[in-house]
């Protein structure tokens, strides 16, 4: 093997080094202008990227331009669903004239009403109005009170068609109610049907506690029905005959004549007793001659009340007071009979006082009678009245309070 040839690359070195240097020094620039022709693209594409992703501010130049187009923008708009308008309108009456004074009412759901007083002008307005439905109601004195709905939009100043208002229709209502008299009447009617056991009359008994006052008339009326009457004609008779057979009152003799002046003596006795204590004193005193039934409260107190009634009676003004009329009526009837009776058999004057309060003691058991018993024996009693007003105080019931003092207490 020869040493001494080699390889001439290897023995020169040099170039081949400087030749590597050169590449990588082209490569390096080669990168270089490829890094510099590609930056400003990207450069670019970034500066768009964010424009075509979101929507950015209006540049300042834009800007300056936007108020040319703002009106259209506004036409394109929907209003404020709670922007507040206005309500107005104009109210005339039916000949076309204003209605000054006149009062609106602006009502709407679940808000608070308002109300304005029409002017001079006839107008009337409502400021700041929430949208929606409302009602107006419309008054005046002596017109019909009129009635406007609608629908306020957003903002709107709604102005309402003209109202007319109407004369207002007269209603005249009546009230037909029976005067005090008719009802006294009717009352003296239903208590000229009470008759004990069907057959005694009961007439000046009143089971109604506040029947309504009698006039002088009505107390005279009721005082003849009672003397007519057939049970009292008849039981007159009945008298009159035990009293001829017992020969009483001798003077009058015995036979027919007899009998008639004893039966006329006992009516007379009867009718003047009956219209001097119960028509004629009692017109005069305003006293009531009835005895008015109590029926409550204890039998203590009911038993007073009847026994006070003999000398107690109820006046015109409904307050209790003696009972002049009862004894000055019994006292007149028995001086009265010494006109007619024999004159062996008058009273003296002794004698009508004492016949006197033998008759208060009669009244007075009576009336107890009256109270515990004969109500019961008295078919269908008046104890009410269907036309006694509501008002009146004769309408209220036995046992409500009143202000008439009991006589059992006096």
């Amino acid at each position: 093997m020869d040493s001494a040839k080699k390889d001439p690359r290897r023995e020169s070195p040099g170039p081949t080094v400087r030749g590597r240097i050169l590449g990588f020094a082209v490569l390096a620039w080669l990168g270089l202008f490829l890094l510099l022709l590609g930056f400003p693209g990207t450069a670019q594409a970034q500066s768009e990227e964010p424009a075509a992703g979101s929507a950015q501010p209006v540049a300042p130049d834009a800007a300056a331009s936007a108020p040319a187009q703002q009106p259209e923008q506004k036409t394109g708009r929907q209003p404020d669903p709670q922007l507040s308008g206005s309500v107005s309108g104009t109210v005339l009456d039916q000949l076309g004239a204003v209605v000054a004074g006149a009062v609106v009412t602006l009502t709407r759901e679940n808000q608070t009403r308002s109300e304005r007083v029409v002017g001079d002008d006839g107008q009337f307005s409502f400021a700041d109005v929430a949208p929606g439905p409302f009602e107006l109601f419309i008054t005046a004195t002596g017109l019909a009170t009129e009635t406007l709905s609608g629908v306020l939009q957003p903002g709107e100043n709604y102005l309402a068609p003209q109202i007319t208002l109407r004369v207002a229709t007269a209603v005249t209502v009546i009230r037909v109610e029976p005067s005090r008299v008719e009802i006294a009447e009717e009352q003296i009617k239903e208590q000229e049907k009470q008759r004990v056991l069907t057959v005694i009359p009961n007439f000046y008994v009143s089971y109604l506690p506040d029947a309504v006052p009698l006039t002088s008339k009505q107390k005279f009326e009721l005082a003849w029905r009672t003397v007519i009457d057939p049970f009292t004609l008849g039981l007159n008779a009945v008298l009159a005959g035990a009293e001829q057979a017992n020969n009483q009152f001798a003077g009058f003799g015995q036979g027919a004549q007899g009998y008639g002046k004893r039966f006329g003596a006992g009516y007379a006795d009867i009718v003047s007793g009956t219209f001097i204590g119960g028509a004629i004193l009692p017109s005069i005193l305003k006293q009531d001659p009835r005895y008015f039934y109590k029926g409550t409260g204890s039998k203590r107190s009911r038993l007073l009340y009847a026994l006070a009634n003999s000398i107690m009676c109820k006046g015109d003004d409904r307050h209790w007071q003696p009972n002049y009329s009862g004894i000055a009526g019994s006292l007149a009837a028995g001086g009265l009979s010494n006109l007619y009776y024999p004159k062996n058999d008058r009273y003296r004057v002794g004698l009508v006082f004492e016949n006197t309060g033998i008759g208060i003691g009669e009244t007075a058991v009576l009336d107890v009678l009256q109270e515990f018993f004969i109500r019961k024996l008295t078919p269908k009693p008046a104890s009410h009245s269907a036309n006694q007003p509501a008002n009146d105080p004769a309408s209220q019931p036995a046992n409500q309070p009143s202000n008439q003092k009991d006589p059992s207490k006096i």
